[in-house]
């Protein structure tokens, strides 16, 4: 069951993070990168958060070294290329799940995080991709609300939206 529902949750925020981006593309650059009342302080930042992340937790998940960057880094200037990496680290968490089995979700992660290195981290694996999957909704709402102050129409984003989808495909 909780594969079944992470292999769903990987396919609902690609879903979701194609539409929020869809979004932020019809953005003119100013607007974009504009200072914003944020934790990241504009929308360019906060998606760069969320893919930083993205990347933190996968390491942490399949027990490789860590990136050496900080929550804040922002490893693309423009959006065509952090939209494009954005798409491709999609791709690559749907694989990783789908590679997955009940086995390997009960193993733990043993890390260190970026804000505590001196602390040995041990997380339960499933836990690690349900945080992983919650922090890209939770900031896909930060952006969402940044975008609500723009000429742009924020996208609806619900996951009973994406299952309505979905299962009309299937």
């Amino acid at each position: 069951m909780m594969l079944a529902h992470l292999r769903r949750m990987a396919r609902y925020n690609a879903w979701a993070n194609a539409r929020l981006t869809a979004a932020c593309g019809d953005l003119d650059e100013d607007a974009y990168l504009a200072p914003r009342p944020a934790f990241f302080g504009s929308i360019h930042n906060t998606l760069c958060h969320v893919y930083v992340t993205d990347v933190l937790w996968l390491e942490r998940i399949e027990g490789r070294p860590p990136s050496p960057w900080t929550l804040d880094h922002v490893p693309y200037a423009g959006r065509e290329d952090l939209f494009a990496a954005r798409r491709e680290m999609d791709e690559v968490l749907i694989r990783a799940i789908d590679a997955g089995d009940a086995a390997t979700l009960e193993g733990e992660a043993v890390y260190r995080t970026v804000s505590m290195p001196q602390t040995e981290m041990r997380t339960p694996r499933h836990l690690c991709w349900l945080h992983l999957f919650n922090h890209q909704t939770h900031h896909r709402g930060q952006v969402h609300g940044l975008l609500s102050a723009t000429d742009v129409a924020p996208p609806p984003l619900d996951l009973i939206f994406y299952a309505r989808e979905a299962d009309a495909r299937t």
